[in-house]
């Protein structure tokens, strides 16, 4: 038995839209789960020869976990990891990592509701923020609801394209998570209150309204010195009136223009949003 999955990349909070609004991009890395008489891991592309191939990777201790939690056997299997997503950029790679563990989870045998999925994936990464756009495609708004993770999507406006400026250094989660503070000022929760409420119209109706929708004030300026190039980048492109925001925890900074210059040494990638979810094929 052979399963084929498809996790998009993922950009969350999108400027104000802090731990709640999510958009999928059309790069994907891409899985292939097979039965087997002991079980193995390999990787090719994004974080080849870097990442954990032992039972702790986080497919394999995913896949893992949906058996568990569905209370049958945990099978051997032979995984296939051929990553496009950057690794530690803010670009979702270990949510996309989850989703794709429990899809095929799912598509080799596991009995876990398609209603649980993003519950347990929230449980599994501790933010829905990612894996919600990753399941789901398009844009997405997440929040919590006692201790699982809720979502809905909505079709993002026609066309709409991103462009991802990736640099070489990596910021982990945590770390970034670790420099905001407890609280911000009531005047900034407002501001981003009505922001975020603009970007969801933003994103799906009105785009010519991107510049003002993609404008925070609660979460990047703190992370400034964790990503001082990043977010130097993010308010040029602004004052030019391209719409840019630092992606999900950085040090990535997606916008929605082209043709910009980025800093020397950086990846450029230019990407549709992705409309459908992650993708499964096989059995």
């Amino acid at each position: 038995m052979t399963v084929v999955v498809q996790a998009p990349a993922t950009s969350a909070n999108l400027g104000p839209g802090f731990d709640c609004l999510g958009l999928a991009l059309e790069f994907r890395d891409r899985v292939t789960f097979e039965m087997a008489d002991r079980t193995s891991v390999t990787v090719n592309g994004e974080g080849a020869g870097e990442v954990n191939r032992g039972p702790d990777h986080l497919i394999l201790a995913t896949v893992r976990r949906a058996f568990q939690e569905c209370g049958q056997p945990v099978p051997d299997i032979a995984v296939h990891c051929e990553n496009n997503i950057p690794h530690g950029r803010g670009l979702g790679s270990s949510s996309a990592a989850i989703v794709t563990g429990l899809a095929g989870a799912r598509g080799l045998g596991a009995r876990l509701d398609e209603a649980d999925v993003l519950a347990l994936a929230t449980r599994i990464e501790g933010h829905p923020d990612n894996v919600a756009p990753a399941l789901l495609g398009g844009l997405t708004i997440s929040w919590m609801q006692g201790v699982s993770g809720r979502a809905v999507r909505l079709d993002p406006a026609a066309g709409l394209a991103a462009t991802v400026a990736v640099p070489d250094d990596r910021l982990p989660t945590s770390t970034a998570r670790s420099l905001l503070p407890d609280s911000v000022p009531f005047g900034d929760a407002v501001h981003v209150l009505g922001r975020s409420a603009l970007a969801v119209a933003a994103f799906t109706s009105h785009p010519e309204l991107l510049l003002p929708a993609t404008e925070d004030r609660i979460h990047q300026s703190y992370r400034a010195q964790a990503y001082p190039q990043s977010l130097a980048l993010v308010h040029e492109l602004r004052e030019r009136g391209i719409p840019a925001a630092i992606s999900g925890a950085g040090p990535s900074v997606i916008a929605f223009g082209s043709g910009f210059p980025i800093p020397d040494g950086w990846r450029r990638l230019e990407v549709p949003v992705a409309t459908e979810g992650v993708r499964v094929s096989g059995p």
